[in-house]
């Protein structure tokens, strides 16, 4: 008895980590969620590449190889120009790209990486992540870090468009980087 009750709770655990057993009982993914404390999937360098192709198998696959590349050694490869990284949605490239352009050559809004909020990295710890997914097309993932001794936490908003997820915002604290480069565009006109 003892040993089948082991089996069955060894089971359920087993179920509960696998993705299929995060959706809802009717199959909607209102119920997907999940969360891990100082887990990080890959190990040395991680490429652009790398974080592109986990953006079709799933939020949290994307949340955890984007910041994988921090916790090795930071982002490799050269960085896409202004509002055409892959990365992130259409809405927030738009963003991005319009912050670019009023800055007219000077510093733009957005002069730091986003994903860390910084502009150096080093002695990067992933402490903690959350990633829910509210619906089919929408999540949000909580991420804890420090860097360089500093503790942060973000909260990472994606959008499935097509086959693939994308960051559509990055909240510090209260500051949203789409609605403060959303009035830098309005302010540009």
């Amino acid at each position: 008895m003892t040993r089948t009750l082991s089996l069955v709770c060894a089971a359920s655990a087993l179920m509960a980590c696998s993705p299929e057993a995060a959706r809802a009982p009717d199959g909607d993914a209102t119920a997907s969620a999940s969360a891990t404390a100082g887990a990080t999937a890959a190990t040395g360098p991680v490429s652009r590449d790398q974080v592109y192709a986990a953006a079709g198998e799933g939020p949290e696959a994307l949340v955890r190889t984007i910041y994988a590349q921090y916790v090795n050694g930071g982002p490799q490869g050269e960085q896409p120009a202004p509002g055409q990284d892959p990365m992130f949605s259409r809405t927030m490239n738009a963003l991005i790209g319009a912050d670019f352009r009023a800055a007219n050559g000077e510093v733009p809004t957005l002069n730091y990486d986003p994903f860390c909020v910084c502009q150096d990295q080093g002695d990067f710890v992933v402490t903690a992540t959350a990633v829910a997914q509210a619906d089919a097309n929408t999540a949000e993932a909580n991420v804890a870090f420090t860097n360089m001794g500093e503790p942060k936490t973000l909260k990472l908003k994606l959008v499935r468009e097509g086959p693939n997820w994308k960051v559509d915002d990055i909240v510090d604290g209260t500051d949203s980087l789409h609605d403060t480069l959303m009035a830098v565009a309005e302010a540009a006109g």
